[in-house]
């Protein structure tokens, strides 16, 4: 029934697209004028500068929005080129002498007003000239932006230390810079009917499935929305599980990370104004993984893929399974330490449940006000107010020493998970799995994770299983994603990804030179 309402739904936005208005540019530089005027009326950042050409004074207008293009370049490549036009009679065929007094590559006629207008909004310059029924537009694009700098949320020990910013040229420049080949394809869309916001994917020619960049254009081209602000926006529309609480298409922040994907067959999809690059297709193990892994020898990234697989089923089930255990299933808890346990809950006059809801709630609140306040002051208040809440709330005999403990452990838990937005799934599913352990026990930890298993292994990413290589087994998938082996022996790239070209490297290893018997 839903994808019915879905079908009907994409149907009727796609007859709602408006097609494109054509808007022919009259020959009369005055009425044009006020075309310009009407269209950016109460516009204050709209420029307008009045020239005339050449001996016989041809009246021009140039348009312009202050800010997003470079004004010192105006008048060095167009006002003066024109100054030298003062003394030469302008003929009625007098393009080709516009053209070439002007010193900008990226010059192009455009003969539809709409265009013009789209152009401008975008940061281009127009030259409107009377007598001519087309403009000139330059590209002459300028704006302040955030110089280039580590990101936050991704840091590593050893490797580039460079981040994308919210300049979408930028970024494909430092997406460039690290494949230089003209097999590295950047197709351009355009996004939003309001805010019209660049969109890039970025592939490797000859090495993704066809198939693949096929189905991500398909999906950005059905999007109709007035608004396209951020990463975000385009990643809840063309994800395949819109329901599901596990994120599936993976974003990062790291040009060396983005280049590595898309060497293995993935796609990027870049967007103007986030400094978050989309890449899909994404499966469950790529949130677990790091730059860090590739950066370090191979033995030090597969023991922490092993303790990060170990934190992700710790900050999933270890409340569940501590409240199961003290609530309904005491004798499997060695003497001692149950003695300890019941020892330290005598005072606490809730059961386990609410002892560890409350708990995990104050540590959330705690932890969203570091986020919201300065990071001055965010992490002084989160370490000092957790420390003192715990300490106060054990004292009151409102909690158990051991329950702060067990959300002490937990919450360090989900912060060894790379991924922010699966660690944010994770927080969410862990209340849900406590109250189905504070009901059944043992057994509603049990159900729970099989509902988890049943959906997980439901989900795809643009074709592929999320579960992958493990559902579907997949052995040579094993060399890179929970191990990590020698870089020497991952000939072939992963078989999930599909892709056309699957060697990565010769099988020989550049051994050192034998020495002669």
């Amino acid at each position: 029934m839903w994808k019915l309402f879905k079908k009907r739904k994409s149907k009727l936005l796609n007859n709602q697209k408006s097609e494109k208005v054509e808007i022919p540019i009259t020959s009369d530089v005055n009425k044009t004028k006020k075309k310009i005027k009407s269209t950016f009326n109460n516009c204050s950042d709209v420029i307008y500068r009045e020239i005339s050409i050449g001996k016989n004074n041809l009246p021009a207008i140039i348009v312009y929005i202050d800010g997003l293009v470079k004004t010192g370049e105006i008048n060095e490549y167009l006002i003066e080129p024109i100054n030298r036009l003062r003394n030469i009679d302008i003929q009625d065929n007098f393009e080709e002498t516009i053209i070439d007094v002007f010193a900008i590559a990226d010059m192009k006629t455009i003969s539809n007003m709409q265009e013009v207008f789209d152009l401008i909004l975008s940061g281009e310059i127009a030259l409107f000239i009377d007598k001519l029924r087309f403009a000139y537009v330059f590209s002459e694009k300028g704006w302040d932006s955030r110089n280039i700098t580590e990101p936050e949320s991704e840091s590593t020990v050893r490797g580039p230390k460079e981040g994308f910013i919210e300049s979408i040229r930028t970024n494909t420049a430092l997406i460039r810079r690290r494949i230089k080949t003209p097999q590295l394809k950047m197709e351009a869309f355009k996004l939003g009917k309001l805010t019209k916001t660049d969109v890039v994917i970025s592939y490797l020619d000859g090495v993704v499935k066809p198939s693949l960049v096929e189905e991500v254009r398909s999906r950005l081209r059905k999007i109709d929305v007035d608004s396209i602000l951020d990463s975000n926006y385009i990643e809840e529309m063309i994800e395949d599980g819109p329901f599901s609480i596990f994120p599936t298409i993976q974003y990062t922040e790291r040009p060396d990370k983005v280049a590595a994907n898309i060497l293995e067959g993935r796609i990027a999809i870049i967007v103007d104004g986030s400094p978050n690059v989309l890449l899909v297709p994404t499966i469950l193990i790529h949130f677990l993984n790091t730059s860090d892994d590739y950066y370090e020898s191979f033995y030090f990234a597969f023991f922490v893929r092993i303790l990060r697989l170990f934190a992700f089923i710790i900050a999933l089930f270890l409340p569940s399974f501590y409240i199961a255990i003290t609530t309904f299933h005491q004798e499997m808890i060695p003497t001692k330490l149950l003695m300890s346990i019941i020892g330290g809950r005598d005072p606490v006059p809730f059961p386990s449940y609410i002892e560890a809801l409350m708990m995990e709630l104050a540590f959330e609140l705690l932890r969203e006000a570091g986020l919201r306040l300065p990071k001055t002051v965010g992490s002084a208040v989160s370490i000092v107010g957790a420390l003192v809440i715990g300490q106060a709330a054990v004292e009151a005999g409102l909690v158990s020493p051991a329950m702060v403990i067990v959300v002490s452990v937990t919450a360090v838990a989900s912060f060894s998970i790379p991924a922010f937005n699966l660690a944010i799934s994770l927080r969410v599913l862990r209340f849900l799995i406590m109250t189905f352990a504070a009901i059944l026990g043992l057994y509603g930890v049990l159900i729970s994770m099989l509902f988890l298993v049943i959906h997980v292994v439901s989900l795809r990413s643009f074709g592929i299983p999320y579960l992958t290589p493990l559902a579907p087994f997949s052995l040579s998938d094993w060399k890179d994603y929970l191990l990590r082996f020698p870089w020497w022996q991952m000939e072939k790239r992963p078989l999930a990804t599909e892709t056309v070209n699957q060697v990565r490297q010769n099988e020989d290893r550049p051994n050192p030179p034998q020495k002669s018997e």
